[in-house]
């Protein structure tokens, strides 16, 4: 039992009452699959050994521009955040690291809190800086811009926080430092946009010099917000741009919400993958910008698109293919736990189901021009249900089949709301 969560005999009584039903189902989608030469077991492998990380910040309930809503339980340190992180692996046994992000996580000792996470069974994930919002008895202000700051003073803050998330990534055994910053502008004529872009440069230049020799820099790029009339690292242009002037470390992450509507976000995979820059993902849903929704809750085909452009990717690309994999949402009227854990099964049903796209014969349909061959090879892949084979992945790596069930029926969250402090009331997610 992985320490003070919740009870493996919990997990295997739930377990052994949808054992049966789990085989049966998963024995006729065996037998579909056959019919197609596909081995249901070689697509379960593969699901069992995918992974995606979780967010410190997303086990707390989110907030608008207008409120935030808290939940009995909701963790407010970095300890009750490994702890429902811990349970969320626990669980679905598809997220076995965490990605901080700082300073809301600082603390005075990262061995001994690498150690807490190891713990509850977790490694850490992609460190996360923050220059788009000041902190107590921070000496500049980043209202004007962070790494693009006409200010030096501003810049060389901004440059000094992401050195020391290297340095505290290190402690924690991280080898990713993403950077996101929310400079840009308001109104036109407001900045100079060719010179912010190169101050920005020059500011993650040095940052850029400062990773150890095995870390990645992960540039995330977004249309808009905070700033709605331009934005430093507005779109993967920018963002290619700057990876391929700082070098081969850096990359390019793709948040799934950060793009203008209806962009083929699928291609961008493509494009940036072919380049050799194809750095990560940051999985949520949207339905009108940057909404932060449960991974396919709203257009779940888009994500299985993805997806077929990244087993593509991962064919074409040998060992040198390793995006960074992470759930980024804003969880506002439900609980946390739930979510990510049904977002993870989703992400991992959307794998599922682009290996079993036939890329035989997708690739002869593309190569004769025909259209409507090409759709239904997608098509046929998308159309399987492929919920026995995710949860037979978990279930034989010691998660639970139905997850929801057994974490309501654990109690984590009425236990967890005796113990922890409230979260007071306010708006944004920390």
């Amino acid at each position: 039992m992985t320490h003070g969560l919740i009870s493996d005999e919990l997990i295997a009584e739930r377990n052994a009452r949808a054992r049966a039903a789990l085989d049966e189902d998963y024995a006729a989608l065996g037998k579909q699959l056959d019919r197609a030469d596909i081995a249901i077991d070689s697509i379960t492998q593969s699901i069992s050994s995918f992974s995606v990380a979780v967010p410190t910040w997303g086990a707390g309930r989110g907030g608008t521009r207008f409120a935030k809503f808290p939940i009995p339980g909701e963790p407010t340190t970095i300890h009750e955040k490994l702890e429902d992180c811990g349970v969320i692996n626990q669980l679905c046994r598809m997220t076995p690291r965490v990605s901080p992000h700082f300073p809301w996580d600082k603390v005075a000792d990262y061995q001994a809190l690498r150690e807490e996470a190891a713990a509850v069974g977790l490694g850490f994930d992609a460190i996360n800086s923050n220059t788009f919002q000041d902190q107590p008895g921070q000496s500049q202000s980043y209202a004007s811009g962070s790494l693009s700051s006409t200010s030096d003073a501003v810049r060389q803050q901004a440059v000094e926080h992401n050195i020391e998330c290297i340095d505290i990534g290190r402690q924690l055994g991280a080898s990713d430092l993403t950077v996101w910053v929310g400079d840009g502008s308001n109104f036109p004529g407001q900045q100079d946009l060719t010179r912010s872009f190169d101050r920005y440069l020059e500011a993650v230049g040095l940052i850029y010099a400062a990773l150890p020799g095995d870390w990645r820099l992960l540039i995330e790029h977004k249309m808009f917000e905070p700033a709605f009339y331009s934005s430093v690292i507005s779109d993967w242009g920018s963002s290619i741009l700057a990876a391929q002037e700082l070098g081969p470390k850096a990359q390019c992450l793709v948040d799934l919400g950060h793009h203008a509507p209806n962009v083929n976000i699928e291609q961008i995979v493509a494009r940036l993958n072919r380049f050799g820059k194809l750095g990560g993902f940051h999985f949520n849903d949207s339905k009108y910008g940057d909404d932060d929704l449960d991974s396919g809750s709203i257009n779940p085909h888009q994500l299985f698109l993805i997806f077929n452009e990244l087993v593509e990717a991962e064919r074409n690309s040998g060992s040198s293919f390793r995006p960074s994999y992470m759930i980024d949402q804003s969880h506002n009227v439900t609980d946390p736990i739930e979510s990510m854990m049904m977002s993870a099964d989703c992400i991992a049903a959307s794998y599922a189901k682009a290996l079993l796209v036939d890329r035989a014969a997708l690739h002869d349909a593309q190569e004769r021009n025909d259209a409507m061959a090409a759709f239904q090879a997608l098509r046929r892949a998308y159309n399987i249900d492929v919920t026995p084979i995710v949860a037979k992945a978990r279930a034989e790596a010691g998660g639970a089949i139905d997850m929801i069930a057994t974490y309501r029926d654990s109690g984590w969250r009425q236990r967890k709301a005796q113990e922890r402090q409230r979260v007071g009331l306010g708006a944004g997610i920390v």
